[in-house]
């Protein structure tokens, strides 16, 4: 039985959810027929023209790092990107990517990493809400009205919690208004003080559907002007986010640590190198797939003595340095995702079974292809 693209796609977006990609981020089918039908994956970091080489005739590319990141206006053969583009489509092979949105999904790349090297994943370093954006409404009815405010609230899409629906939260009070010329009050006359008995009715809503909620309030809400309030719900952190935390078996010299991580990653030009004493003990660690210096303040308030990750910079690194006890473990930026390739392509496999060949580009894609070897370390 053949597999279409369209399927692998919809295993990919659940277990990458592409809400999870950041706004500047470009994620989702590149090329390719989500009608037609693949007959293997092949899954790398970078969609380099030495990987694309390796993928066979109707096979899929699943890419971690986008080859269209950045707004283009032509991908014309006679250019290198749009060479790869029109090479891929001529024999029906398909890109797809998952970059900041694999990122942030549990499992992600960072839970790959800090497997690799031998750590039990505990929270999410910098996490953030996969839930769609709330709203808390509230709205002051009056008590014989207040179920026909309800219903129209829910039917506009309030109401509803996870898996259950008609949701909302009650309680009595007076509601007073003083109608003025030009009103015409519902309840009461112009110039007279009213005071009527109310219901303060609190009922949670995706903030997408404000305008329909609005127009339901005002529709079932017997006043003239109906009284209520919008509260944008702080989103609440969730088991997806940037970044992992996890522990040592046992806790080690940072220097283990760093020898530990050498021996568990692909080996680069670029290779290990960390900043800290190397005889300090370590049994928390903080880890981010990429670059991630954009952590270091997250890192330093987290109850970790390590952070590993790549593309550390000189000036964030050294005033990391001066202003924290965290060591920094810094490797290739191609070398702290690789791990990922085989936990995406475990995810096709645990679908497809047989059906669909999966596999793990092993080519090396780091741009550092040259070194001295002259580094030293100091204590």
């Amino acid at each position: 039985m053949s597999v279409r693209l369209a399927d692998v796609i919809a295993v990919l977006d659940a277990a990458y959810p592409p809400r999870l990609a950041a706004d500047w981020d470009s994620v989702g089918l590149v090329c390719g027929d989500p009608d037609e039908p693949v007959d293997s994956v092949t899954v790398a970091v970078d969609p380099t023209e030495a990987v694309i080489a390796r993928v066979p005739e109707r096979g899929l590319l699943l890419a971690h790092h986008p080859l269209l990141l950045r707004g283009v206006d032509t991908v014309a053969a006679s250019t290198p990107k749009g060479a790869l583009v029109h090479s891929l489509i001529r024999t029906g092979r398909a890109l797809f990517t998952a970059h900041t949105n694999a990122d942030s999904a549990s499992p992600g790349v960072s839970d790959a990493l800090a497997a690799a090297v031998g750590l039990t994943v505990e929270e999410v370093l910098s996490p953030v809400s996969a839930d769609t954006e709330l709203d808390k409404w509230v709205v002051y009815v009056p008590t014989e009205d207040a179920d026909a405010v309800r219903e129209a609230v829910f039917d506009a899409g309030g109401g509803q919690i996870g898996d259950y629906s008609h949701c909302s939260w009650s309680a009595s009070g007076t509601g007073q208004f003083l109608p003025h010329d030009g009103a015409s009050p519902a309840i009461g006359n112009v110039g007279s003080l009213e005071r009527v008995a109310e219901e303060r009715v609190e009922v949670i809503a995706p903030a997408a559907r404000r305008r329909e909620l609005l127009s339901a309030v005002r529709a079932a809400h017997p006043y003239e002007e109906p009284a209520f309030d919008i509260f944008s719900i702080a989103p609440i952190p969730g088991d997806v986010g940037i970044g992992r935390i996890g522990s040592l078996p046992a806790p080690e010299p940072l220097a283990d640590f760093v020898s530990r991580v050498n021996a568990a990653l692909p080996a680069t030009t670029w290779g290990v190198r960390a900043a800290g004493d190397p005889s300090s003990m370590v049994s928390r660690v903080a880890v981010c797939g990429g670059a991630g210096d954009s952590l270091l303040a997250t890192v330093a308030r987290a109850d970790v003595q390590v952070y590993l990750t790549a593309d550390l910079r000189h000036h964030p690194a050294d005033e990391h340095r001066r202003a924290s006890p965290v060591a920094l473990v810094d490797v290739a930026h191609w070398a702290s995702e690789f791990p990922w390739c085989e936990q995406a392509a475990g995810v096709l496999r645990e679908h497809f079974s047989d059906a669909l060949p999966v596999r793990v580009c092993d080519l090396r894609t780091d741009p550092w292809n040259l070194g001295t070897g002259r580094g030293t370390s100091e204590s």
